[in-house]
């Protein structure tokens, strides 16, 4: 069986040859090994320690493809996959995770986050190289151009949400989390990990994109989604206000009238008075 240190195998170089690889990996002899590898296939390779090393790195280098480690300190990859897929400058770079996990749920957790595939420690080079190859031959889904100047931002954010600064791509990732779980409550501290931050930096990107704080947020989202599944579904109301993250009805219909005005039974009549 070939180990991470044989390199016989490999073939000679040149259908990698010029390619731009960032590799992302805290691990100096990992990081060694995967630097010499990608050299001896004529890539130019960048490096970088953490994640957030990786996210600043793509932005300025803007590579090919990144190789980045999930385990890491500070910034773990997870978190600097979404944030590099919540930044237009980035999000259309392939990531390719390396890990020595065999959880079928991790591997499922970095799919979701955005990477494209999994390479396994410790490394076989050839499975490497196939695995570059692979994903390069696939074309990478077209960036949108920004939004027009003077055009409105979406969702009633601000212009600074749709930008590349720090503030809109957090902002971004967030949302995304969010939306995919309103049902969950999240720990603030939590969300901001998943992220590669901190509460309060979470929480100040929030109020410049959206005038918000991240709960303040989530509220306005739980109440739009909870109005769209009443006009465009059949689910009966209980079942809406679990899957808006309200384990009562009560406390669902009371939340909803404040903010709309009218009770969840009130618009559904409104929408079809026979019903």
């Amino acid at each position: 069986m070939r180990g991470m240190n044989d390199a016989s195998h490999l073939s000679a170089p040149g259908q990698l040859a010029g390619l731009r690889v960032l590799v992302v990996e805290d691990r100096p002899e990992d990081r060694m090994l995967l630097v010499d590898f990608l050299t001896s296939q004529d890539c130019r390779v960048y490096v970088a320690e953490d994640g957030n090393d990786g996210y600043r790195k793509a932005q300025m280098v803007q590579p090919d493809i990144i190789l980045m480690d999930v385990s890491m300190p500070v910034c773990d990859g997870l978190a600097a996959c979404r944030l590099l897929k919540a930044d237009q400058s980035t999000r259309a770079i392939p990531i390719i995770f390396l890990t020595a996990a065999v959880l079928p749920a991790e591997r499922v957790a970095g799919l979701s986050a955005g990477a494209v595939d999994y390479v396994a420690k410790p490394f076989d080079f050839e499975e490497v190289r196939l695995r570059l190859l692979i994903h390069l031959r696939v074309a990478p889904a077209p960036v949108p151009a920004p939004a027009p100047a003077g055009s409105a931002p979406e969702d009633g954010v601000s212009a600074v949400a749709a930008g590349s600064t720090l503030d809109g791509v957090l902002f971004r990732a967030a949302r995304k989390l969010l939306r995919e779980r309103l049902e969950h409550t999240p720990e603030l501290v939590a969300l901001a990990q998943a992220l590669g931050t901190n509460a309060r930096r979470l929480n100040q990107a929030f109020r410049r994109c959206a005038g918000t704080t991240v709960f303040e947020f989530l509220r306005e989202e739980r109440m739009r989604e909870a109005r769209r599944l009443l006009c465009e579904t059949g689910l009966d109301i209980q079942a809406i206000s679990q899957a808006v993250g309200f384990g009562n009805r009560g406390n669902f219909s009371t939340a909803f009238r404040e903010r709309f005005g009218m009770p969840p039974t009130a618009l559904r009549q409104e929408l079809d008075p026979h019903a």
